[in-house]
């Protein structure tokens, strides 16, 4: 079992949802989530003051798979989050140590689903 935290822009949501459903992938959770990293932010004025912004909007995607599931969601997520500039996101494979589902008790695999 793996759970799979991925970062990425707000507007390839849906481009990074169907990819995942043409994968069969249909369980994922969804946060807002702000950070910075090699695109450095930006600055703009407000009032006449200069402000700078380097922790930029993105999405925080974690999705929990059983490891045969692990490649094809990697790069269903690579499909649609990427548009070949800085700031496209990242992926993170992490194990997952247990899974329980709540309403029925089942552990392991079959609560991933």
């Amino acid at each position: 079992m793996k759970l799979i935290v991925a970062y990425i822009q707000p507007q390839k949501l849906n481009d990074v949802k169907k990819a995942l459903f043409d994968k069969a992938v249909y369980k994922l959770s969804v946060t807002n989530a702000l950070g910075c990293g090699q695109q450095m932010g930006y600055h703009e004025s407000y009032r006449g003051v200069d402000v700078e912004v380097n922790l930029l909007k993105k999405l925080r995607l974690e999705i929990a798979v059983n490891a045969e599931f692990v490649d094809a969601t990697v790069d269903a997520i690579i499909a649609g989050a990427r548009t070949g500039n800085i700031g496209d996101g990242k992926i993170f494979v992490l194990d997952l140590a247990e899974c329980i589902r709540i309403r029925t008790g089942e552990k392991g695999n079959e609560a991933i689903g």
